[in-house]
């Protein structure tokens, strides 16, 4: 089955809305499909129904912020109730510092010699309550500031860079908390992607696991190819269930397309398993 669990549309930081996204999934073979926008649920009513009307089985998600050791990692929520109060007073506030975290973004790059970012980064941002760092480095590139948004990370928002800023997001106990009480399970995503130590990630996958994580995302279109033996590894250790996805933004962006995802190594147990 093709099978792709993270992606995102205008409703945070993707350039697709979401029966834009459902109608690309579709045609490019994907049978169980997921929305995860960050630390936001109100695109999974258009997602749900476009996904039926392409006769397309469907996964509530939401990818959730968290700071954890002083870096930010990202959890996946799939299965969630998005009606659920708790999870959703939890995303709202996350979402209030995410304009503070922006407007300093902004008088950074002021100081850097490029005037007006934050304003150049809104017309990127459909959904202003979740101006990001992709809608930063989206304009950075359009206006020729730098070559692409890899470009854009290495030399002003990646973690330690000139323009990062650091935010503190919900506590991986929170998060963890919110997805289980709307009845999703919580996996973590693109785990290659987080700069610990061995000994620090195994501090983390033991937390998760403790407080009722799930699962993580072996195969994502955030790991190298080499990287999906190793976070397999990962899982068997853990006894976590697998998750894949492709964390599709854009056409332009991106090392895996909707529906390009490699197949999860077949001995590891599917978090869709008892879903379809």
């Amino acid at each position: 089955m093709n099978v792709d669990l993270h992606s995102h549309s205008t409703i945070s930081d993707g350039v697709l809305t979401p029966q834009e996204v459902a109608a690309r999934a579709h045609a490019n073979g994907v049978q169980l499909w997921a929305l995860t926008d960050h630390d936001e649920t109100s695109g999974l009513a258009l997602a749900r129904e476009a996904a039926r009307a392409h006769d397309m089985a469907f996964i509530p998600g939401v990818e959730i912020s968290v700071t954890w050791a002083q870096h930010t990692v990202h959890i996946l929520g799939l299965g969630i109730d998005e009606s659920n109060e708790h999870l959703n007073a939890g995303l709202a506030d996350i979402r209030v510092g995410r304009t503070v975290r922006a407007k300093e973004m902004a008088n950074r790059f002021e100081q850097l010699g490029i005037p007006g970012a934050y304003e150049g980064a809104l017309p990127y941002a459909a959904n202003p309550a979740l101006i990001s760092r992709t809608h930063f480095a989206r304009f950075l590139v359009e206006n020729g500031y730098c070559a692409n948004m890899q470009a854009v990370f290495e030399k002003y928002l990646g973690d330690g860079k000139p323009v990062s800023v650091p935010m503190h997001w919900s506590t991986l106990e929170q998060a963890v908390d919110w997805i289980t009480g709307a009845g999703g399970r919580a996996i973590v995503a693109h785990p290659g992607r987080y700069d610990y130590t061995p000994l620090q990630f195994g501090a983390f996958f033991s937390q998760f696991k403790d407080i009722g994580g799930a699962g993580i995302e072996v195969v994502t279109g955030s790991h190298r190819p080499d990287q999906y033996a190793e976070y397999a590894q990962v899982a068997r250790h853990y006894g976590f269930l697998a998750s894949c996805g492709s964390d599709f933004h854009s056409p332009k962006e991106g090392k895996l397309d909707l529906g390009g995802v490699p197949a999860l190594p077949a001995d590891l147990t599917p978090v869709w398993h008892d879903w379809v």
